[in-house]
């Protein structure tokens, strides 16, 4: 009787699903949404959540500290091959407007002082990443808001140009009101509001799950199991996700946007960091009319 017993409650857990079968990727992407609430994760933090402890920083969720000793590999892959590391946490500003315009106002944030700036002429052309110190308008050498690198978009034949701006999360907001200040810009009419993390009444009544062992699981909505919950875009953890992302002066045209998050930022390391970018990266075909 005690074998047979045993047998039989061994068929009954053999139909429960595997961890496997239960971190199925239709459950996965709700749970990732909600354990986004307070802390964005950048697009590698699964990747890096396996490998290091983690640490909740200006509202990311970062790798602190590998879990394994691995720093002789990454000093062999600095020092021989190519090590890559994640920046996408750095928030990216974006200036939209005449070029006169725009450097006659950033001349009133940094200073030639301190080395090349802005109107620096390999800068402006597009072709080389810069780095500088800002000021609050008109206050150098005080008040020093901190370091940035800059880069300008190429130049198409047209006086509108476009400058993209890398600030740490810490300096973000002090920067950005600098920003808004010399430039007068306010809101827009139409406000762009991003997408919140947090998932609404009626969703998560979609989303409800149906447990029972040894059945598939099913979500109980119009789709059935057809239905994929999507992954949502916040923006970055230095603001709330329910204020504007870009702002325009009415007066000099110039527009401000909040692109953190939106472009990615990764750093390459090593002898052999060119080689991978040109065997990653393959480059269009101009077709011209």
């Amino acid at each position: 009787k005690q074998a047979e017993k045993a047998v039989h409650q061994k068929k009954e857990q053999s139909k429960t699903k595997c961890r496997k079968a239960r971190r199925r990727h239709i459950n996965l992407v709700a749970e990732f949404n909600r354990r986004q609430r307070k802390n964005i994760w950048l697009e590698t933090h699964i990747w890096h959540a396996k490998r290091f402890h983690m640490v909740k920083k200006w509202g990311y969720c970062l790798g602190n500290s590998p879990t394994e000793k691995s720093y002789r590999a990454s000093y062999r892959a600095m020092t021989k091959h190519c090590l890559l590391q994640d920046l996408s946490y750095y928030c990216c500003l974006e200036l939209t407007g005449k070029e006169n315009e725009l450097l006659k106002q950033l001349a009133r944030i940094c200073s030639i002082d301190t080395g090349l700036t802005f109107q620096e002429a390999a800068r402006l052309s597009g072709r080389f990443e810069g780095s500088l110190n800002l000021y609050r308008a008109d206050r150098y050498p005080e008040d020093m808001l901190g370091p940035v690198t800059f880069i300008w978009k190429p130049r198409d034949g047209s006086e509108h140009r476009q400058l993209w701006i890398w600030v740490h999360p810490a300096l973000k907001q002090d920067i950005l009101r600098e920003l808004k200040a010399i430039f007068q810009c306010s809101e827009p009419e139409e406000i762009c509001v991003t997408e919140p993390v947090t998932i609404s009444l009626q969703e998560e009544n979609q989303m409800e799950v149906v447990m029972s062992p040894g059945k598939k699981r099913k979500k109980e909505d119009k789709e059935g199991e057809k239905a994929v919950p999507v992954k949502k875009i916040i923006g970055d953890g230095t603001r709330n996700p329910f204020q504007s992302y870009s702002w325009i002066s009415q007066t000099t045209g110039i527009a401000i946007s909040d692109r953190s998050m939106e472009i990615l930022r990764f750093r390459l390391i090593g002898p052999l960091s060119h080689s991978v970018l040109t065997e990653t990266l393959k480059a269009a075909a101009v077709q011209t009319v």
